[in-house]
């Protein structure tokens, strides 16, 4: 019994090891195979129109990011109250310190652009969340409104095969 108890504990001790040694080898990817597959979002702030009014801002989004740094999506956005749903799409720039960049194209139901947006964001807790910021928004007509808008994502389905590891907690 005593030989069984060792035998159990000396191969718990080396798994515990590979375990270890198998995780320090797969570190957080911030590369596009991180930031690869789809996502929820929620972006809040507010608007600077051109009319003079100060629009509360508020979307709910689904985006799918590729690995060469392109992504699309649906979203759901209020401004003041007035509640519409967009398509959009545009591309990535991932930094190896997990912060990068994105430009948005956004497009009516008809598919008519309605603006531009210009994003600075991080890749956080192991790749599974994006905090951004909204840095510019250029409307279809070429007039640049000043915003603050910020974000949360965080990743639907998280994918081990992307991070090296077989189980994410």
């Amino acid at each position: 019994m005593q030989r069984y108890i060792v035998r159990t504990i000396l191969f718990a001790a080396l798994l515990l090891t590979l375990a270890a040694a198998a995780w320090a080898q797969h570190p957080v990817i911030c590369s596009n195979a991180g930031v690869a597959g789809s996502w929820g979002s929620t972006l809040t702030g507010t608007q600077f129109l051109p009319t003079g009014t100060v629009a509360s801002f508020a979307a709910v989004n689904r985006t799918t990011y590729d690995y060469a740094g392109n992504f699309s999506g649906t979203q759901t956005r209020t401004s003041n109250g007035n509640v519409s749903r967009v398509t959009f799409r545009g591309t990535y720039t991932m930094n190896s310190d997990c912060t990068g960049t994105k430009t948005v194209k956004s497009f009516d139901q008809s598919g008519n652009l309605v603006n531009t947006a210009t994003q600075d964001f991080v890749l956080v807790n192991n790749a599974k969340e994006i905090f951004e910021i909204f840095t510019s928004v250029t409307l279809a007509n070429g007039t640049n409104i000043p915003v603050v808008i910020t974000g949360h994502a965080a990743k639907l389905f998280p994918l081990p095969w992307v991070y090296g590891w077989e189980t994410i907690s």
